[in-house]
């Protein structure tokens, strides 16, 4: 295909799930061969929507989508399904293509070597870290050398080296890409256009430039239209007020009174719509469990991951209410492991006081049923708090009625991580455990969750990737896994 020309054209596409939950309304936009998109918009938006449309995993009510003949599409998605899990790496990748391919080994080098993992090929991929199994989706991609890469939440659970390593892939890379994500620098350090899913219209802005010039190119147009909008109000109320004061005068001055408001008709008319920014989170708290005292966790050991074996390392770590403890490490360490581990009571090297209320967020959101609607799921873990009280906390994270009647199951990432946060409120957890909490989440809700964390009285442990979001949060201790 010609360099530059359009592979992918959206012509007013309409989609909706059921005949409530409208995501797309006469949306049209286009891709040319070779541009780098950013596909952003709010948590629930559409965004996976859009990718499985491309993909044609979903067809459109309405409209057409154009795709270039011979276009060949791969889409690294956010988490590798659960019935996945159980495969080893050899047969995730052998899920990849339609037929069998018999040098399927060398191709897996080849792309386990771009995204910068050493994996044995009969190891069972739930067995890897979150950053380890975001590698394996982008590879999982790669492996199929497709002409149109679709690259959801690339980022999440990936450590420092791994996403600079993706950057510098991405700004090397000769073929069309779209992604989606919510890191900003991220973003910046490749993208040359945006497509923005705006949640209230249910449309797509296309913007030309990276991604820092169109967050700065909507910021000041929203500042014009409300600039617009304010003298056109101060212009309505003269005229309202003038019109108000020809009506009483009688006579012929009616006439001049009915003329201005007909004026301020026209002018309310020309008042623009502007553009509605995502909406965020309202500012929470996470009330601790009020009673206790003393230690409420020790480590005395752990296990770690060495070329991909456990061992066992000494430790002295004691926590008490209101101490934060941040745990650090490279992909694949164990981080994940020794969480999971202290929130349900198998370290054996660990101990926890009696009655302390565990909250633990888990990266893969798997502490959620998601056969449970969303109002099992909150009202499961609010032990004496009130039907209003709950609905008041679970608006507060956008959490509506017609959420509340949903799966778990059929939210978004960014809408399960709401969920789980929303539920570490009601439950009141003496000991807090955060697995990456800013996984999926729109960058606008991270300050309001960071300050709520930040607040926090309780014992809490801390694993995150993001130091823009742990430099908001008061760390009183810092344990590297490494050494």
């Amino acid at each position: 295909m010609a360099r530059n020309e359009v592979i992918l054209r959206f012509d007013n596409v309409s989609f909706e799930f059921g005949h409530h939950s409208p995501i797309l309304n006469e949306v049209s936009f286009s891709v040319r061969d070779g541009w780098k998109v950013t596909l952003m918009g709010q948590n629930g938006a559409g965004k996976s929507t859009i990718f499985q449309l491309i993909t044609e995993a979903l067809s459109p009510e309405e409209g057409n989508i154009h795709i270039a003949d011979g276009l060949s599409i791969a889409i690294a998605r956010q988490v590798i399904p659960r019935d996945q899990m159980v495969l080893s790496v050899r047969e995730f990748f052998e899920r990849c293509f339609d037929t069998k391919i018999y040098d399927i080994d060398p191709r897996i080098d080849e792309v386990l070597e771009v995204v910068n993992l050493h994996a044995p090929h009969d190891r069972i991929v739930g067995s890897f870290s979150g950053g380890q199994q975001a590698r394996l989706l982008l590879a999982s991609a790669l492996i199929q050398k497709p002409d149109l890469l679709l690259l959801d939440e690339p980022t999440n659970n990936l450590d420092k080296d791994g996403i600079a390593h993706l950057t510098k892939f991405l700004i090397d890379y000769k073929k069309t890409c779209i992604v989606i994500s919510h890191d900003a620098d991220f973003l910046n350090a490749f993208t040359q256009g945006v497509l923005y899913l705006d949640i209230f219209t249910q449309k797509v802005e296309q913007y030309v430039g990276n991604y820092k010039d169109v967050v700065a190119e909507i910021s000041a147009r929203i500042e014009k239209e409300n600039r617009k909008n304010a003298l056109l109000e101060k212009e309505i109320q003269a005229n309202k007020d003038k019109a108000n004061f020809f009506a009483h005068k009688g006579g012929q001055m009616r006439l001049v009174a009915k003329k201005m408001r007909e004026k301020v008709e026209e002018m309310e008319e020309a008042k623009v719509d502007v553009r509605k920014e995502d909406k965020t989170i309202r500012q929470f708290v996470i009330p601790s469990q009020p009673e206790l005292i003393g230690e409420i966790l020790h480590i005395s050991s752990f296990s770690i991951f060495k070329e991909h074996k456990p061992t066992v390392k000494k430790a002295n770590i004691s926590l008490k209410k209101n101490q934060h403890l941040l745990l650090v490490g490279r992909n694949g360490i164990g981080k994940s492991t020794l969480l999971e581990a202290l929130a349900s009571g198998k370290n054996k090297g660990a101990t926890i006081a009696e009655d302390v209320r565990v909250g633990y967020y888990r990266q893969d959101f798997s502490t959620l049923n998601f056969e449970d609607s969303v109002y099992t799921a909150l009202s499961s873990v609010s032990e004496n708090i009130g039907e209003e009280q709950l609905r008041s906390i679970a608006a507060g994270f956008l959490i509506d009625e017609e959420m509340m009647r949903k799966r778990v199951g059929s939210l978004s990432e960014g809408q399960k991580g709401l969920v789980a946060m929303a539920q570490l409120v009601l439950l009141r957890p003496g000991l807090l455990i955060l697995d990456e909490p800013t996984n999926h989440i729109n960058f606008r809700h991270l300050p309001i969750i960071a300050s709520a964390l930040n607040k926090y009285d309780g014992a809490m442990i801390l694993v995150s990737h993001v130091p823009e979001f742990v430099s908001q949060i008061r760390i009183d201790e810092v344990f590297d896994l490494e050494k």
